[in-house]
């Protein structure tokens, strides 16, 4: 009779080092899984600003008043020679812009929310009153390239352009006091989308000022922008945002940020920026800007601007995506101390019970994201928080071995919480508040450790010398 030879006998501690490590495989799959749900529903979110966008009306910029008119000059010249020769008519076409001597901008903007299934987009509406001046009409006047040659000019307009002209709610405008009917469009290649006003003849090449004032509301989402074309432009804007993220070339010169808005200012001159040249030339708005034909890449000359922001600086799902992220690390954190009670309290732990303790963990961060969709988000954390401890306590009585244990075992894990909840926070000392907390749970485990003597210690635990302990 043949013996069957045997099979070579694991280290208990190695076939448990192993068993641990799997899990932690696993449930940083289940993370990354947990990872790719935020990025995917953070998508939808960016599709429902898009619909908003695309139904409502998308980023404004209001470039203007911007005084035009369109010009041609026609002359003759003589062609060939002999029996060929001939007169040829001809032309030459342009356009006049004058830039005003100083623009006023006064606005209120209120955020209204619009909504896309469970998706919030916050729009708004400013309400706002335009003001500027022309020092005389010599601006206006054209000037021949060809003795003798024939002129002719349009009457001239006064326009005002927007990133999305669908946004215009109403636009009541008054030239030198009194009221003038605003026109559909601009009349301007450059700048197609907005409106504008017709200005007498009669004043081209005259010494009177010109003076014109609106009251306009327009609706938008995301930014709201302004270019500085006059040779002053002056442009204080307050809304009930809290959040404001200033945004183009220039940053206000005043500003009051609280928890019912901001008030904002900026004030700027032809010196400061080319902006008056760049729109009496024809460029196209820098990037961002939303006015010109073709905002996708920014020219080697533009009209600059500057503005506001209404997008969350920090959405619940750049805050779902941030936890995450500690989430291996919050995990391990629990392994560690798990392991620290079952190697200084005698207990057996099972790789599978230290599975469902991390598959709890995992799922706090799913709850996290879908009751985030439905809550603000300090409620979502705090009830994915204190579901997600209250389980993890009453299945660590039973794992750690009595009840003192488990509701040990619940605080600790609540505290982890609420440090996660900290760092997430602390957006820009997140890494050195981990950083200093990873340091402190080192040394708190040296200390606790320094006299254990962990060949002796160990060696039992792999004999199987301690047992396991079941709770009633």
């Amino acid at each position: 009779m043949t013996t069957p030879p045997s099979v070579p006998h694991l280290p208990p501690l190695l076939v448990k080092g192993a068993a641990l490590a799997a899990v932690l495989v696993a449930l940083a799959g289940a993370l990354g899984a947990v990872s790719s749900i935020v990025s995917e529903r953070e998508g939808r979110l960016r599709e429902a600003e898009a619909s908003v966008a695309a139904s409502l009306a998308s980023s404004q910029t209001v470039l203007g008043p911007l005084l035009q008119c369109d010009c041609v000059e026609a002359w003759e010249t003589v062609q060939g020679e002999g029996k060929d020769r001939k007169t040829v008519t001809e032309r030459r076409a342009w356009k006049l812009a004058a830039v005003p001597e100083s623009v006023a901008v006064k606005g209120s903007v209120a955020i209204e929310p619009h909504y896309r299934g469970i998706f919030k987009v916050k729009g708004y509406v400013m309400n706002a009153t335009l003001a500027a001046n022309w020092a005389d009409g010599a601006a206006l006047l054209p000037e021949r390239e060809h003795p003798g040659s024939r002129l002719q000019c349009d009457a001239p307009s006064i326009l005002v352009a927007l990133g999305d002209s669908r946004g215009v709610r109403s636009a009541a405008i008054r030239i030198d006091g009194a009221a003038a009917a605003a026109l559909p469009g601009t009349g301007h290649e450059a700048y197609p989308r907005g409106f504008h006003v017709g200005v007498a003849e009669d004043w081209v090449g005259s010494s009177r000022p010109l003076t014109m004032q609106v009251e306009m509301a327009i609706v938008g989402t995301g930014e709201l922008g302004f270019a500085p074309v006059g040779k002053s432009t002056r442009v204080d804007l307050a809304s009930d945002w809290q959040h404001p993220s200033f945004t183009g070339r220039f940053v206000p010169v005043e500003k009051e940020i609280g928890e019912h808005g901001f008030n904002a200012r900026w004030a700027l001159n032809a010196l400061a920026t080319t902006a008056p040249e760049e729109a009496v030339a024809g460029s196209p708005v820098c990037v961002g800007g939303g006015v010109g034909p073709a905002p996708g890449r920014e020219a080697a000359h533009c009209v600059e601007t500057f503005g506001v922001s209404f997008i969350d600086p920090v959405s619940t799902y750049t805050l779902s995506d941030r936890a995450t992220k500690y989430g291996l690390l919050f995990i391990a954190l629990t392994f560690v101390g798990v392991g620290a009670v079952e190697v200084m309290r005698r207990v057996r732990v099972h790789p599978i019970q230290y599975l469902l303790v991390g598959a709890a963990l995992a799922l706090f961060f799913l709850l996290l994201v879908s009751l985030s969709e439905h809550l603000p988000f300090d409620a979502a954390y705090l009830a994915a928080s204190g579901a997600c401890t209250l389980l993890l306590a009453f299945y660590g009585r039973f794992v750690l071995g009595g009840t003192r244990a488990g509701l040990a075992f619940g605080a600790a894990i609540g505290a982890l919480y609420g440090v996660l909840y900290v760092l997430l926070q602390l957006e820009q000392r997140a890494l050195l508040f981990g950083s200093l907390l990873l340091f402190a749970v080192l040394a708190a485990a040296m200390v606790a450790t320094r006299r254990i003597d962990w060949y002796a210690l160990l060696g039992r635990i792999g004999a199987g010398a301690a047992p396991a302990t079941t709770v009633p």
